[in-house]
């Protein structure tokens, strides 16, 4: 019989009260699948219903472990907490479940009425109004919020297609396709369909909310700012508001109002783990380290299990844990309630904790755990990717440039730095960014957006899609493309003639930037495979970079950098500088001589001394570019060789 089918008959057999049979059905399910999480859910409501608190609770426990943002799985506890009578650890399930999945009615519910029996009016008022909100929804959009929130995001997008076909202006349904589009990458749909909606409902808080998300996801940074100004000033007191002003304030360079933003929160709210973890992000990135410190350790006094403040500690890079700091992770771990989010959080600060205390088989347990928790939550697939690489180099031909020759926008701005995150390109970017006559960017996705226009959301394989369609583009069309590059990412520039864009995945798509901007300058950041991919391996990205997630993985993706980049090398002779992290700690001065003679610049002393430029850096290495160069990082994946095999393996050949 099919899984399906004896689900089905289990769900049945709960309906009619008969526990025991839908034990027996899902048990069966368990003992050819241990790790089945429908079927792990299904028994906890029978092991409850059933009489079996602590089964149940030894179950969830299980789910939650190998699923931690499985929403019914923490709204179950809810209700299991509930009945012991414990309330407290009830509200913060049932809380922790909407978090998961924002369409679990009854969690709303559930979380309305117990904050209501303890005088919290406001809270029960905005819970139960969730609750009313999802009970009007048509069934088939409460079906699709479901799946979105489940991971099932083929299931969302079919049922949201089919139900828009019959109501195109249905708004709450062009939100729900929106939120597909996002988690599928294709931000240009995501924010066609937003602005749309407020076209058609301007009134709605949540569609604005989303439509800010997904401009900030774009870069649009200004356009983000403005959405959440608007918000604000109709409502200038709610901290909601006031949050999400403060955040696009500080993506937008507004500091100084950003911080102000978090200050007024923090007076209505002096313990708010959300506004002090973002208040310490802001302070890191303006290169104030002992304040950003601060404001993280506040986070633990009264929300120890917080996993982002953690990780902000942690990502300085430069913060040494201390051994009470290590006990109280340690302590949150074993919290069954705690977040998906926050336990990958906790592992990786974990990991980097014991690395610092020279402990490092711990530390690698702990980065492990860590790794196979985002991956597990992760849609990449290396198969597919390397053969997407594959076709870049099939497609993008010694021919193809020859005969594009000419063609394309011939501003010379742009200076890409590309390669694998971890490979010192926010060194080169610091480089650069120090002299007079280049803006250091961010990361920029404007190029992946390109690209994805291009694709048109068609498979790889595809004959008429993205790299192939390369061949069949104008003149004219290759011209408007580096334009719009061009006029898409003058919002982070200042004055200078020349510009960084240090979006590391951008070799993957070098063809297409060498059609649309011949003029541009590459450079290829490389570092030793082994301390590239195991620096990658145990940093936690704020998105993307899903390949790194796995000691397999993350070496196989460097073998098919590698080889990517050797064909740009033979069909693009001389127009790609390499630079190695190595060399550059070797001889800094001969580098940067090398890399602005590269790029037609003069040699200026500021460009040796980077570490005293003052500016914002948004990435990993936010405070080790600002120390002078050093070798500390050059052999540190030594320490953690016993564990390594699989990487060197993957490596093999490099």
């Amino acid at each position: 019989m099919e899984i399906n089918q004896t689900l089905q008959q289990a769900q049945k057999a709960l309906y009619d009260g008969q526990f025991g049979q839908a034990i027996a059905a899902v048990s069966g399910i368990l003992q050819q699948h241990p790790d089945h999480g429908d079927a792990l859910y299904m028994l906890a409501v029978a092991q409850r219903y059933g009489g079996q608190a602590r089964h149940a609770q030894e179950t969830l426990d299980r789910l939650l472990t190998l699923n931690p943002d499985f929403g019914r799985a923490y709204q179950e506890c809810g209700h299991l907490y509930r009945e012991i009578p414990d309330m407290d650890r009830a509200l913060h399930a049932y809380v922790q479940a909407c978090q998961c999945n924002p369409a679990l009615t009854a969690s709303w519910r559930a979380q309305a009425e117990i904050r209501r029996e303890r005088g919290q009016s406001r809270a029960a008022e905005i819970a139960a109004a969730q609750a009313d909100r999802l009970a009007a929804l048509p069934k088939e959009l409460l079906a699709v919020s479901h799946y979105l929130h489940e991971g099932k995001l083929l299931k969302a997008e079919k049922l949201c297609r089919a139900f828009l076909q019959k109501h195109p202006k249905d708004t709450e349904a062009m939100r729900l396709l929106a939120d597909v589009a996002c988690r599928y990458g294709v931000m240009e749909e995501a924010e066609f369909l937003l602005d749309s909606a407020i076209a058609f409902a301007p009134e709605n808080i949540q569609l604005r909310l989303d439509f800010i998300e997904v401009l900030g996801k774009r870069q649009k940074f200004r356009d983000a700012l403005a959405q959440a100004k608007l918000l604000y000033d109709r409502e200038p007191d709610n901290p909601v508001f006031q949050s999400h002003y403060a955040i696009e304030s500080l993506q937008a360079g507004e500091y100084d109002q950003a911080l102000s933003l978090f200050d007024q929160i923090l007076e209505a709210l002096p313990d708010d783990p959300a506004t002090l973890t973002s208040r310490g992000h802001a302070l890191k990135t303006l290169g104030h380290q002992a304040e950003a410190i601060a404001s993280y350790r506040r986070v633990f006094d009264k929300t120890p299990g917080h996993g982002d403040a953690w990780y902000g500690l942690a990502n300085l890079k430069t913060y040494r844990f201390t051994e009470g700091e290590r006990a109280m992770m340690q302590a949150q771990e074993k919290d069954g309630l705690l977040s998906g989010a926050s336990r990958v959080q906790l592992y990786f600060s974990l990991g980097k904790a014991y690395e610092d205390a020279a402990n490092y088989d711990q530390a690698f347990a702990y980065y492990t755990k860590g790794n196979d928790l985002k991956r597990a939550q992760s849609r990449y697939d290396a198969d597919q990717m390397t053969e997407e690489l594959q076709v870049q180099a099939a497609v993008c031909t010694g021919d193809l440039f020859q005969s594009r020759k000419g063609q394309g926008c011939p501003a010379p701005d742009p200076i890409f730095i590309v390669g694998l995150p971890r490979a010192g390109s926010t060194l080169l970017e610091q480089i650069l960014a120090s002299h007079s006559q280049v803006d250091g960017t961010l990361e920029l996705p404007n190029i992946l957006s390109l690209a994805h226009g291009l694709r048109n959301r068609q498979k790889i394989t595809s004959e008429t899609g993205y790299p192939r369609n390369l061949n069949s583009l104008s003149a004219e069309e290759l011209t408007e493309l580096g334009e719009r590059y061009i006029r898409e990412t003058a919002q982070h520039r200042a004055d200078a003639p020349f510009f960084t864009d240090k979006m590391p995945n951008n070799f993957r798509h070098i063809g297409l930037i060498k059609l649309i901007l011949p003029n541009a300058k590459i450079i290829d950041a490389r570092r030793d495979p082994m301390a590239c991919c195991f620096s990658g391996f145990k940093q936690l990205f704020a998105e993307g970079q899903e390949f790194t997630y796995g000691l397999e993985q993350v070496g196989r993706y460097y073998h098919d950098y590698v080889d990517l980049m050797a064909h740009w090398d033979r069909v693009l002779p001389g127009q790609i500088l390499r630079v190695r992290y190595e060399e550059v700690v070797a001889d800094l001065e001969g580098q940067v001589r090398r890399i602005l003679e590269y790029c037609g610049l003069d040699f200026e002393e500021a460009c040796v001394n980077f570490h005293k430029t003052a500016r914002t850096v948004k990435t990993a290495s936010s405070e080790q570019v600002r120390e002078k160069i050093n070798t500390k990082g050059l052999k540190q994946w030594q320490h953690f060789e016993a564990h390594l095999g699989p990487l060197k393996e993957a490596l093999e050949g490099y």
